[in-house]
């Protein structure tokens, strides 16, 4: 439980933003995310609609979270399993 608490503070700190900077971003890709999957969705059932629509969001999602990996200095894995490290180390 205190590891808990401690990752709440410390994350956020990790990356250069407030608590409420870092759940704004955070809320934000969600929003992206969701949205890209509601399109994927309808174009599973209507190919001609949403051709690139999502395509082109998860690009620019892509884009906006390794420009704000490099200025935070965190090195990421590109496999799925493993987990972005940061200055911490962790």
């Amino acid at each position: 439980m205190l590891q808990l608490v401690r990752d709440f503070r410390e994350h956020p700190e990790s990356v250069g933003e407030s608590y409420f900077e870092h759940w704004q971003a955070a809320m934000g890709f969600a929003a992206t995310l969701l949205a890209c999957a509601v399109m994927c969705a309808i174009h599973a059932f209507v190919p001609g609609l949403f051709k690139y629509s999502a395509s082109r969001r998860l690009c620019a999602l892509h884009e906006r979270m390794v420009t704000r990996r490099r200025s935070a200095e965190i090195e990421c894995d590109s496999r799925p399993e493993a987990a972005p490290t940061g200055a911490s180390g962790r």
